[in-house]
């Protein structure tokens, strides 16, 4: 009977002890559920703070921070957010300044802990990061006869591209008929005209201060680097003839199967392709990465960061910031998700020698270069992507208009939006 009673008091005990557990709710889309996982279960291990995640497509974090912001109440402790969504909550969101221990910022590549600041605040912990680098094709660059040949057309020797000029002349090269029906069948890369991103790549690249706005606000998207730059994006199409031509139906996706069926030599694209090659695609084994294109300026991209907040209106806060502050120093623990994503420094370099990451060298390149820099850190950012910088990128790839009035035109209506 004792022993029962032992054993009923002890089971008590733990009852209340499991009732007093803390628990904290992160909202987030799939990707990042899968990239936070392994931080969450060794946060859990040694604190005992329960992990739960609640996940949403894409466009759902933002509708239910929305919806929740609203109430006045929340039920997400951590809500993990796109960086273009920064500006749109920071007001609504804890300061984490003292989580940026001096070790922390070093750590951070800077255009991540920049846009990380909105206004006083320091508003998010980056929770991982990815950035545009150039894919190319290995076995066509390695090629004796095409090498011969480039070097006989251009005089210098073929190499993955660094400059502007390089990759306009090698995506020329490479785009032929293979089967001889008098079509082009093949292409040198492909230019996506449904994103406006990788062109704004390119103006920090060509020295503009900043994207569309400059930090303080004024419009400087008809400058002289963003008009070279589109200069640049849109030749390829306009007077290469080296990308396929629906380039206004080309995305993200679009652009990732022409390079994995084997349609182009080379891409643009986000990092995190290259660990996710599919092993039957045309040209699994053949890859090869090397930074971002660099301009006057040098080296640019647009980073793509999500950041870890903490809701004003949280009932865990401690232990939110707590797991935040546990994430960041287990941030390479991401890295063996299927992403393979991280946000710091060391994370990167702690496998960027290893087989299998060849990417992370030029990622972290990318990503550290002085003139890379995030999108401009204002609530209207998405509106002023939608109804002016895109459309201003798909006129110019028409061909048929003057760059300079197309960004003359986006000005006047992005200080419409503004006003």
């Amino acid at each position: 009977m004792k022993k029962l009673l032992g054993a009923s008091a002890l089971a008590l005990v733990c009852i209340a002890a499991s009732a007093k557990a803390e628990t904290i709710n992160i909202l987030v889309e799939g990707g990042g559920e899968m990239l936070q996982k392994a931080a969450a279960e060794k946060f859990t291990a040694e604190t005992g703070i329960k992990v739960d995640f609640t996940v949403v497509p894409y466009q759902g974090v933002f509708d239910k921070f929305s919806a929740e912001i609203a109430s006045g109440s929340s039920a997400f402790d951590v809500v993990t957010i796109d960086v273009v969504w920064n500006a749109k909550f920071a007001s609504h969101v804890e300061d984490l300044a003292p989580l940026f221990t001096d070790a922390v910022r070093k750590d951070l590549p800077p255009a991540l802990l920049a846009d990380a600041k909105i206004g006083d605040k320091l508003i998010g912990m980056p929770a991982w990061a990815n950035a545009e680098i150039v894919f190319y094709r290995k076995d066509l660059f390695d090629k004796p006869e095409e090498q011969k040949a480039f070097q006989a057309k251009y005089g210098y020797p073929l190499a993955p591209p660094k400059t502007w000029e390089q990759w306009r002349d090698i995506a020329t090269f490479f785009t032929r008929d293979t089967d001889g029906d008098g079509k082009t069948d093949f292409w040198g890369t492909d230019t996506i005209g449904s994103f406006s991103e990788e062109w704004m790549a390119h103006v920090l690249q060509a020295g503009s201060p900043g994207v569309i706005l400059d930090k303080d606000g004024k419009v400087i998207i008809d400058n002289e680097a963003h008009r070279k730059a589109l200069e640049f994006y849109i030749a390829p199409h306009c007077v290469d003839h080296s990308v396929p031509e629906n380039v206004n139906e080309i995305g993200w996706g679009e652009a990732q199967n022409l390079f994995y069926q084997g349609k182009t030599a080379m891409m643009k694209f986000w990092a995190h392709a290259y660990k996710m090659t599919p092993a039957d695609s045309k040209v699994s084994g053949k890859v090869g990465v090397v930074p971002m294109l660099a301009g006057d300026a040098g080296i640019a991209a647009i980073p793509g960061p999500w950041y870890n907040v903490v809701p004003s209106t949280s009932q865990h806060k401690d232990a939110a910031k707590k797991f935040i502050a546990f994430a960041i120093a287990n941030n390479a623990l991401g890295i063996e998700a299927p992403l393979g994503l991280a946000a710091t420094n060391s994370a990167y370099n702690g496998y960027a020698s290893k087989p299998g990451y060849e990417h992370f060298t030029p990622l972290l390149e990318t990503l550290g270069a002085p003139a890379t820099q995030g999108r401009p850190m204002n609530e209207k950012y998405q509106e002023i992507v939608d109804e002016a910088v895109l459309p201003a990128v798909q006129q110019a790839l028409t061909c048929k208009s003057d760059v300079g009035k197309v960004l003359t035109d986006a000005k006047e209506t992005i200080e419409d939006i503004l006003d």
